[in-house]
């Protein structure tokens, strides 16, 4: 499964479970807080000031 800005983070997480710690990495450590549930990643890297875009890139390395 390819990761997108629309992929919320939950599901992230369901597939990609060992991803937790690239979260943490850039600031996300409320992975399990009911606003990651129906949040997507483009969401929760605005609210992060993250730039989404880099951060996709290294997460689909990451999960591959």
């Amino acid at each position: 499964m390819t990761i997108t800005k629309d992929t919320l983070i939950s599901d992230i997480l369901k597939i990609a479970p060992n991803s937790a710690p690239l979260f943490h990495s850039i600031g996300m450590h409320c992975l399990g807080c009911a606003m990651a549930s129906g949040e997507t990643l483009e969401e929760a890297c605005a609210v992060h000031g993250v730039d989404v875009d880099e951060f996709l890139e290294e997460l689909n390395a990451y999960v591959e």
